[in-house]
């Protein structure tokens, strides 16, 4: 890591401030030749981490690119671990871009997609599961998904992690010692002391394990699905829980005719709502695409609403529908309810199963506050507090917590059946290189690079 690396890290539209980061050893000397100051020519004698007020200057003409303020930050006290220089200019496409085709003229080359991130890694400032973290920090959708990120950051994983491994190298650390010297004076593991802190460590990832689902929809969103057929009020309760008007609402069937995304956050969990194209057999060929596409995503939701209208008899196209979602975790709302209700409610009932039914009346604001609770319930049974809580987020750290937890479960059962302790070793070692691959002790070249792909270039 030599060369040294220059990306914007400010988003892309016009703004107040813009930022050009530069990382590596020679980003104070790149600078330098592109800076004059108000009371200063060059940067060569600037103290660290103070701003310094002047102009950057195209040395091919000597004309004036914008006005700034740069600071120089010095290894290794970073974020990157190596000398960082940050330039502020104004905020806006084409300041940033000149300010960035200067530095790359100069010496510095275009950074990769998280490649800031990727050096604070390689440079021992973070771990694998930190770094992983700052992404799902600018991503966070909510403030308790922000506070999970955080937490991560801070090193609440990690610490949980390598506590496991310590328990981990105890074990190998005894049983290797009884291997290999079983003639000395040193007191050997027994299997019951084995079984004790293998139990350990299988309880600790099992509770980490417990916590994936919940921090999944954390970080990504609770995949929401609301399902029904033309005209119950799909687009409606969709505006209704997004508080505006996001979809085009008319009493003509198939308006909807495509998949409708948005994210919303109710009571901390984000909501990734998909309002589908009313389900029923259609001549419109693109209407027709619609309702195929609804169906497909059916099969990727975590939850499914399904509407109904309680004005109107129990068709063909609602059992249809009941089909799709009876085996699903769904919620069912009969909607319309201000209007003469005609619909079955007790067969409803008996074909859904134990789906909960909320009565409706989009059109009058009437029960989206209970739809709400419900969603609530159904996944957090009330109110979780994620300040001082060790979850898992990501989907990597849970498959490799998987592997862990088979591992250990293997050695447990060598232990149980007394087989010899070398062959009970290599379990616990795939067990410690295993969760190992979370921090990224244990980690390939190929994992990390593909980790730092999800990066924005910048960061």
């Amino acid at each position: 890591m030599t060369d040294t690396i220059a990306a914007i890290s400010s988003a892309v539209g016009e703004a107040g401030i813009g930022i050009v980061r530069m990382s590596g050893k020679y980003s104070l000397n790149i600078v330098d030749t592109l800076f004059k100051g108000k009371h200063t020519d060059g940067l060569k004698n600037v103290s660290n981490r103070k701003l310094t007020y002047g102009h950057i200057v195209d040395p091919s003409d000597d004309s004036i690119v914008d006005e700034v303020l740069v600071v120089y930050m010095k290894a290794p006290y970073t974020y990157t671990r190596e000398d960082i220089v940050e330039i502020y200019c104004h905020g806006g496409a084409i300041s940033v871009k000149r300010i960035l085709e200067l530095l790359l003229k100069n010496g510095a080359r275009l950074a990769e997609a998280g490649e800031f991130t990727k050096r604070a890694f390689l440079n021992g400032r973070l771990d694998l599961s930190q770094a992983e973290a700052v992404i799902d920090l600018i991503r966070a959708k909510t403030d308790k998904s922000y506070d999970v990120s955080l937490n991560q950051l801070e090193g609440s994983l990690s610490y949980k992690i390598k506590e496991i491994q310590d328990v981990l190298l105890n074990m190998i650390a005894h049983i290797e010692v009884s291997i290999d010297f079983p003639e000395e004076d040193i007191e050997e593991i027994t299997y019951d002391e084995l079984k004790v802190k293998a139990n350990v460590v299988l309880e600790d990832i099992v509770k980490l394990l417990e916590t994936a689902d919940r921090g999944k929809i954390l970080r990504e969103g609770l995949n929401t699905v609301i399902l029904g057929k033309p005209n119950v009020g799909k687009s409606s309760l969709l505006n209704a829980i997004l508080r505006e008007n996001r979809a085009i609402v008319t009493d003509v069937p198939g308006t909807t005719r495509d998949i409708i995304e948005e994210y919303v956050n109710v009571e901390g969990i984000p909501l990734k709502i998909v309002d589908t194209a009313g389900i029923r057999d259609t001549e419109d060929l693109v209407e027709k695409i619609g309702v195929d596409r609804a169906k497909q995503v059916v099969e990727q939701a975590d939850l499914i609403i399904a509407v109904f209208d309680a004005s109107r008899e129990l068709s063909q196209e609602d059992e249809e529908i009941i089909e799709l979602v009876k085996q699903r975790r769904s919620i069912v709302l009969l909607n319309k309810t201000d209007l003469p209700n005609v619909y079955d409610r007790e067969k409803l009932a008996k074909i859904i199963g134990d789906k909960k039914i909320i009565n409706t009346s989009i059109a009058k604001g009437e029960g989206i506050e209970e739809l709400e609770n419900t969603i609530v319930d159904m996944f957090y049974s009330g109110e979780v507090e994620v300040k001082g809580e060790v979850m898992v987020t990501n989907l990597r750290h849970k498959d490799q917590l998987q592997k862990a937890k088979k591992n250990i479960l293997d050695a447990i059962n060598g232990i149980d059946m007394n087989v010899p302790l070398d062959c009970i070793e290599v379990d616990v070692k795939n067990c410690w290189s295993n969760l190992g691959e979370i921090s990224g002790d244990t980690v390939s070249e190929d994992i990390i690079d593909k980790v730092f792909k999800e990066f924005c270039i910048g960061k």
